[in-house]
């Protein structure tokens, strides 16, 4: 077992290490739920206008969903090279991508001007948006993971997590004053244009700064050895994926079921909600995307701390108070929202969002410390990205159809209470990582556990 022989990152250089990190994913983000926002509010009319109200609803979630489908490949894709060329490399290139897709959206022409073109462009450039950021979310978290203090490494690890809720609010931000700055006939005609198409400033910005940071010195190590066994003859090194679905097939499906209620609930409590307060409980669009903004800026605020819980109870129970937390809180979440009220609008997406944290903080570390170093990227970013397709892509889309169907919120708590027990059994069948050693970079899950608890109790004595 080899160690990285880098000196530990200062607070400064780590500071700028989880900022790169923090840009990049915010700006992916951004673009990724301000497809959500428009797909709820805007692109029924101007892609399928030809259809029923909740239907085009329906199918403008159809085309939000597909962009799910190609995160997976994305995983695989950027996994591979990730552990092959580095961690950095690969987040400029997603980075690229996710942005030139996005401003594209906001250059399309509408079914008014080309026809059954329009829903099919928009397809594209929303599988374009998948790809990049199934690749995304890996590369960055353990950009931070794999640099960063190991005493403290939920709540340096938490802080790409909170590029979510930061694009979420810069998404919903912008839409809420175009929406309270324009007429609806403006914003239909070609406002809803403009924050797609500030995304390439975004970009820009995102770039200048995920550039000027270094490559992780854990990753570095590891390609070393690599390198060094080439040299000695040794046996040829397997290709990651196929080192992952090996060794660590049992990590993969624990990520994956971790996975379920946190993606769930999210788009439930952020981009559903959009459809049912304006429609079930009849509030004003206006209202909807101001609870939402409100909430994200909460939810940005408390994963920091959850991460810092993580650091000192451990991953599991604080992964675990957010995944009871949110299924036990449906019920109320739906009922409050009914009551037609700004703040108890406000009041049911915050607390729904304040559990998710409990379970998305301590996700980034904990998925990293399942994997070794030269195939974490593949690892984490398969186990994360993969649960996706079943999670959060067909999300708004299950809860619109079970609202159409069944026209009361019972069953969507129900599916969402669903996916939290499924999330419980695969936290309750996980092993704690808080103390597993990145730089022990060959260990395989048993070994890591074994000399995490050696150190542990060498630090205690």
């Amino acid at each position: 077992m080899a160690a990285s022989a880098s000196a530990p990152p200062t607070t400064r250089s780590l500071k700028r290490i989880v900022a790169a990190s923090l840009i990049g994913t915010t700006i992916e983000w951004y673009d990724f739920f301000l497809y959500g926002s428009a797909a709820a509010l805007v692109f029924p009319k101007l892609f399928f206008p030809e259809s029923d109200p909740l239907v085009g609803t329906l199918l403008s979630f159809l085309t939000y969903a597909v962009g799910f489908a190609a995160r997976p490949l994305g995983a695989l894709v950027f996994g591979h090279y990730g552990d092959r060329l580095g961690r950095k490399q690969l987040l400029v290139l997603s980075l690229l991508l996710m942005g030139a897709a996005t401003f594209a959206i906001g250059l399309l022409p509408t079914h008014a001007t080309v026809g059954v073109a329009a829903p099919i462009l928009l397809t594209v450039l929303r599988l374009v948006q998948g790809f990049a950021l199934g690749g995304e979310w890996g590369g960055a978290v353990l950009l931070v993971s794999e640099h960063g203090d190991a005493k403290r490494r939920g709540f340096w690890a938490s802080w790409p997590q909170t590029g979510a809720p930061a694009g979420q609010l810069l998404a919903t931000g912008v839409l809420s004053a175009l929406t309270a700055l324009l007429s609806d006939s403006a914003f239909g005609s070609w406002g809803w244009r403009i924050p797609f198409l500030l995304s390439g400033v975004l970009v820009i910005i995102g770039l200048w700064i995920r550039l000027s940071v270094d490559e992780s010195p854990v990753f570095k190590a590891a390609l070393a050895q690599a390198e060094a066994r080439k040299g000695a003859a040794a046996a040829a090194e397997k290709m990651p994926l196929v080192a992952v679905l090996r060794h660590h097939w049992r990590d993969v499906l624990i990520a994956m079921g971790a996975r379920m209620a946190e993606n769930i609930s999210y788009y439930v409590i952020t981009a559903f909600i959009l459809v049912y307060a304006t429609t079930a409980a009849e509030l004003s669009k206006q209202t909807a995307l101001n609870a939402v903004l409100i909430a994200s800026a909460i939810h940005f605020a408390v994963i920091p701390m959850w991460g810092a819980l993580s650091d000192r109870f451990g991953r599991k129970p604080i992964y675990l108070i957010g995944a009871v937390g949110v299924g036990l809180w449906m019920f109320p979440f739906f009922a409050l929202i009914d009551s037609r009220s700004f703040g108890s609008l406000l009041l049911a997406v915050t607390v729904g969002l304040i559990f998710h944290g409990a379970m998305y903080a301590p996700q980034a570390a904990f998925f990293s410390e399942m994997f070794a170093t030269r195939m974490r990227y593949s690892g984490a970013s398969i186990g994360a990205q993969f649960s996706s397709v079943a999670a959060g892509a067909p999300a708004p889309l299950i809860a619109t159809a079970l609202l159409e169907n069944y026209h009361s919120s019972t069953m969507i708590s129900l599916y969402v209470i669903a996916a939290a027990l499924i999330t419980v059994l695969a936290v309750v069948c996980a092993k704690e990582t808080r103390h597993r050693d990145l730089e022990n970079i060959e260990a395989a899950p048993e070994q890591r556990d074994a000399s995490a608890a050696v150190a542990a109790d060498a630090r205690t004595a």
